[in-house]
């Protein structure tokens, strides 16, 4: 059986680290593919004050997932949202992460609905509901 391929943002990897039971869960789901965008990556890692053992944690959970850099099929259609719904819809890593599961064609896992439903191109997956990722 294929796996499920997902994207997550930031808000979910941080829920791991924050030790969130369903993030926990989420995460040891062997049926799931999980992917981030190298901007969560960065906005982990660059939290100020981050202790050793807080950047070990970080480090731990990014090395269990597929992190996707910025190409220019990303950088394509980070442009196209932006044409089509200006920056006052979202924030520049808002759509860098949507213009990912956009290029990727990969549902994206969120607890921010307000900052992604507005875009259309993706497909938003409430986190920590197994039907909602057994629908895919």
């Amino acid at each position: 059986m294929a796996k499920i391929r997902l994207l997550v943002d930031t808000d979910i990897l941080i829920d791991y680290l924050k030790k969130v039971k369903s993030a926990k869960i989420l995460f040891s789901n062997d049926v799931l593919d999980i992917f981030c965008s190298i901007l969560s990556k960065k906005e982990l890692l660059s939290k100020p004050g981050l202790s050793s053992s807080e950047r070990k944690k970080i480090d731990n959970i990014l090395s269990k997932l597929k992190i996707l850099k910025i190409d220019n099929e990303i950088t394509n259609k980070y442009m196209l949202l932006l044409e089509k719904y200006g920056m006052h819809r979202a924030t520049m890593p808002d759509y860098i992460i949507a213009a990912t599961a956009w290029a990727k064609n990969l549902p994206l896992l969120t607890r921010n609905k307000k900052h992604f439903e507005h875009i259309k191109e993706i497909k938003l997956i409430p986190p920590y509901q197994d039907k909602n990722i057994n629908r895919l």
